[in-house]
């Protein structure tokens, strides 16, 4: 698993972090990360998923080249 530790009084959109949860919560992919839990932990919101080898998204982009049309495939999916 990962977990994401997020501290709860630096959360400037508190409403659409719970919007978001519960969107991860309820829907299931195989192109996305799955939720599995949530816990709160002092004032750190752990959020539990799934563990994706290959590091965090942004990381990824940052070091590929997609041309458009491999990120419209990409978006598609």
């Amino acid at each position: 698993v990962a977990i994401k530790k997020i501290n709860v009084q630096t959360l400037t959109r508190k409403e659409r972090t719970v919007s978001e949860l519960m969107v991860m919560k309820i829907n299931r992919n195989l192109n996305v990360v799955n939720y599995l839990d949530s816990y709160l932990v002092g004032k750190e919101f752990w959020l539990v998923m799934e563990y994706m080898d290959g590091g965090t998204l942004s990381h990824v982009i940052s070091k590929t080249y997609l041309c458009e049309d491999e990120m419209a495939a990409v978006s598609q999916e």
